[in-house]
């Protein structure tokens, strides 16, 4: 893959840019947060180093990867979309750079707020995600797309998984944000991976037709996922187990009718289909863990690293290029991140199950993370801080 050309030179890129749409200060700090957070948890979990943390070590790693890295992939994601979904104008400037704050907020209080008050660490942040869901509510009613109202109610239900985990710290309420995070993955995954795979066929000349969307299938599938949250939290483990085998079956036969493997040849596609194929995966390992006693940090990170992470860094990529205004050509080096996040999570799944050993499973993974999202750092900070080179907003 070449590098994209542009007519948008590095002098032109600025801080405040970064503030003209929420894709672009939200994907670069949710990847900052990634290459920070990861390594510092490892220098924490091995004992080279000791952070200040407002929460347990643990409970510290789990709470930044679900509600921080993921609210801040949720926010540049979902408020750029609903823009373009309600053709409403964009959340940008001042506004933009105080919901920034909030969550800036939230990192820095957990990360250094040892001594601060555990209502205060709370409540900054509680607040995300209810002011993400609010400005996307109030365009979605406005527009009347009451289609898109699913995604807030999957998103509120993500948030009561943050008010249990942050007030009771009890991992139920991690493992229940995560099955809300695949049913995101569910609703917004199962709309732009088949339609995308469809429009590249199309574009080839080949047989879109192929591409199969059934809206039962993808309706059962997400009410199967929220079902496995309210189930996994109450701790009705046998109902659990075959929820999680009913929910990972029922995403398999979608993954099946999508036809992902005609799209091999497109990396801004296949990273979507082979991203999406963890979701069933962290599901039956889910079941295994219930009945068979397998290890829970199998599932949990088949679903978080896997599924999750990989996922938005495929979107993130497609994205960052699309409302830029540039072709939909990976930068180089990409291809070689989207393969480092599928290795990532299969070494760290195996380590769970102890086939790696703990210490080189736990390294080797975290390198193979900070290099995909270090290439994705080095390769789009310049794109997300210019403006676009056809000078429309965006």
């Amino acid at each position: 893959m070449q590098a994209i050309p542009t007519s948008v030179t590095a002098d032109s890129a600025s801080f405040s840019q970064l503030f003209s749409y929420p894709f672009r200060i939200f994907f670069l700090s949710m990847t900052l947060l990634a290459l920070l957070v990861i390594p510092l948890w490892f220098l924490q979990v091995t004992g080279i180093i000791s952070l200040p943390l407002a929460l347990p070590g643990l409970f510290w790693h789990q709470h930044e990867m679900l509600f921080g890295f993921l609210s801040a992939a949720i926010a540049g994601f979902l408020l750029t979309a609903v823009c373009v979904w309600t053709q409403t104008e964009r959340t940008h400037g001042v506004r933009l750079v105080l919901l920034w704050g909030v969550w800036l907020a939230g990192r820095l209080l957990l990360a250094l707020g040892a001594n601060v008050p555990d209502w205060l660490v709370q409540c900054v942040n509680l607040a995300f995600l209810p002011l993400v869901m609010l400005d996307a509510a109030w365009r979605i009613w406005h527009a009347g797309q009451v289609r898109q109202l699913m995604i807030l109610v999957v998103l509120g239900l993500l948030w009561v998984m943050q008010i249990g985990f942050v007030t009771r710290l009890d991992m139920a309420f991690s493992h229940g944000a995560l099955i809300a995070a695949m049913a995101l993955i569910s609703i917004i995954g199962g709309r732009i991976t088949p339609a995308f795979t469809k429009g590249w066929l199309r574009q080839r000349g080949l047989d879109a037709n192929a591409v199969k969307i059934i809206p039962a299938l993808d309706m059962a599938t997400l009410i199967s996922m929220i079902l496995l949250t309210a189930s996994l939290v109450t701790g009705w483990q046998t109902v659990t187990g075959l929820l999680a085998m009913v929910a990972g079956t029922l995403t398999l036969i979608r993954l099946a009718n999508w036809k992902g493997w005609l799209a091999r040849k497109e990396p801004l596609l296949w990273v979507l289909h082979l991203s999406i194929l963890w979701v069933p995966v962290a599901l039956y390992l889910l079941a295994g863990t219930l009945f068979l006693g397998w290890p829970s940090n199998a599932w949990s990170h088949a679903a978080g690293t896997g599924a999750v992470s990989s996922l938005i860094l495929g979107v993130i990529a497609r994205v960052t290029l699309g409302h830029t205004g540039r072709p939909l050509v990976l930068p180089k080096g990409m291809v070689l991140a989207f393969i480092a996040m599928q290795l990532a999570a299969l070494v760290r799944v195996l380590t769970a199950f102890d086939i790696i050993p703990w210490h080189p499973g736990i390294g080797g993974s975290t390198l193979l993370w900070l290099f995909a999202y270090g290439m994705f750092l080095v390769r789009y900070i310049k794109i997300l801080a210019t403006p676009r080179p056809d000078g429309r907003p965006g």
